[in-house]
Parts: C-alpha cells; sequence; structure tokens
C-alpha cells in the first residue's frame, strides 16, 4: 500500500486531480514506521488490526475507528483481514477557515470504539460505507459527494466530543470558544498568548486553559502552533517561501522554535518538507 517511502515520509499516492485515496485493504503486510501529511482513518471490517500511533499501541476490534492526524509517526501491524483506510490531504480542512471547529478532531490520534457508544460508532461506521460505494462509482459528482461525506464523518465525530460537556457547560461556554477560535484563525500570525485570549474571554488564565483545552482537545498553544504551521506548509509550497520568510509571516519570532514545532507536528524541519513535496510532485 505504501508506494512512495523517502526515509519515513510517505507520498500519498493519490489518484489525478484527487486529494482522496481509499483503500479496501486486505494486505497481510506489515508497514513499517512513516508519516504523510494526510489524515488517516482506519475501519477494520474483518478482524482485528493493531496501529502504533506516535509509540502508543491501538488495538482495533471489527467496526471500531481510528483517526490519525497528519504528521503523527504510526506504523501498521502485519495481520490478516480486511480494513479501509482513507487518507485525506491535511489541506482539506487545516487550509479552511469555516472548518476551524473541527481541528480538535484531528489534533490528536482519536479511537472510536464500542466504550465510545453504539451510536456513534454505528453512525461512523455507516459513513464509511457511503463514502466506500460513492468513492469507486467514479461519477462526475463522485468527489464532491465523498468530500461532503468526509466533512459529516468528521463533524459526527465534533458533535460526539461536544455531547461530553453538561449542558450546561456547553451553553456557557460554545459562543466564548466560537469567538477566540475566530480572533486566533484572524491573529495567528501576530502574537498572542494564552492571557491575551483569557482576557478578552473573561475569565481567569488557569480558568480559560482548562476550558480552551476540553473544548479543543489540546493545549492552547499546540492549537496555536498547529495553525501557524499549516499556513506556513502552504507558504512553503504554494508560494515558494523561504524558511525565514514562512516562519516570519505566521508568527514566529525565532527559528529556531518555528524549526523545532514544525518538526514536532510533521516529523521533518520545513527545509526537508519542502524538499519531499518538490521531489513528490516531480
Amino acid at each position: 500500500m505504501i508506494a512512495h517511502l523517502n526515509g519515513d515520509y510517505e507520498t500519498v499516492d493519490y489518484l489525478q486531480n484527487k486529494s482522496i485515496r481509499l483503500y479496501d485493504n486486505v494486505e497481510d503486510e506489515e508497514y513499517p514506521p512513516h508519516w504523510h501529511n494526510a489524515i488517516e482513518i482506519i475501519m477494520p471490517l474483518v478482524n482485528t488490526y493493531t496501529v502504533i500511533c506516535s509509540g502508543r499501541e491501538y488495538e482495533l476490534g471489527e467496526r471500531d475507528i481510528i483517526v490519525i492526524p497528519a504528521g503523527k509517526i504510526h506504523n501498521l501491524k502485519a495481520k490478516p483481514g480486511r480494513r479501509f483506510i482513507l487518507l485525506c490531504d491535511n489541506k482539506l480542512i487545516e487550509g479552511v477557515p469555516a472548518l476551524v471547529e473541527l481541528r480538535s478532531v484531528i489534533a490528536e490520534p482519536l479511537v472510536i470504539n464500542e466504550s465510545s457508544g453504539v451510536d456513534i460508532r454505528r453512525s461512523l461506521g455507516h459513513i464509511m460505507e457511503e463514502i466506500y460505494t460513492l468513492y469507486f462509482e467514479f461519477g462526475a459528482l463522485s468527489d464532491i459527494y465523498v468530500y461532503m461525506k468526509l466533512i459529516s464523518f468528521l463533524t459526527r465525530i465534533r458533535e460526539y466530543q461536544l455531547s461530553k460537556f453538561r449542558p450546561d457547560d456547553n451553553e456557557k461556554y460554545s459562543d466564548t470558544i466560537h469567538m477566540i477560535f475566530g480572533y486566533i484563525e484572524q491573529n495567528y500570525m501576530n502574537e498572542i498568548s494564552l492571557e491575551d485570549l483569557a482576557g478578552i474571554a473573561g475569565y481567569s488564565s488557569c480558568h480559560f486553559s482548562r476550558i480552551f483545552k476540553k473544548y479543543s482537545g489540546t493545549t492552547f498553544i499546540n492549537f496555536l502552533n498547529k495553525r501557524r504551521v499549516s499556513a506556513a506548509e502552504l507558504l512553503l509550497l504554494e508560494e515558494n517561501a523561504s524558511v525565514t520568510e514562512a516562519a516570519t509571516r505566521v508568527g514566529f519570532s525565532s527559528l529556531t522554535t518555528f524549526n523545532r514545532v514544525f518538526k514536532e507536528i510533521n516529523g521533518c524541519p520545513p527545509s526537508e518538507f519542502k524538499k519531499l513535496y518538490r521531489t513528490a510532485r516531480l
């Protein structure tokens, strides 16, 4: 299934003019540690499947689902069976401001299994089956419908995450956090501190930090850094910006910090990332 591996970086083999790739995988083959700039969704259909992501092992039962964020080192253990493996270009989500609410879904590895509840597991399984049917229809509008279903899939997960808030918490904090998300989207390239956002929200820094992490699924600084790195990726690839220029334009005052954060998120420094993508497009 891995067609192009350079070190531990995989160039995803998308079909022409597509940004989503779906495999109906029945290979009894071990896939070595690798990373890519794609969100990966795996759902075993026959037999269990073992995924190791960022050093943690996940054992998936039949129709369990794991969402692996872009840039995470992961490997898949050899096992007979059948599973859907879907890869989606990270820019389809990260590059769209209107989808900021979905970024918490793809911030850290996420598993949906029996303990998550029957309804969410069944709902996501049905959406995956619909994506499978649409993907292999090859109709004029199939790609659009697949993308819509993928957004529905991630949105359903986000609804599930938010449902774990107490009703009064949802009502109390939802508007505030959405306002903060919008503020970050408009100002990520500027200097922003936790204290600044806490003041805007009207809470103490400690209280705001807890609310933000619970609602977004990650810490404020991780959320901000991921947004900045996502913007930097587009500058490096689409505008052919230098590493220094990209770092400055997305809000990093230190090139050393930018290189470190970029590598933590993507598994390689920005200069190598740029070179890998340039090679992949030749």
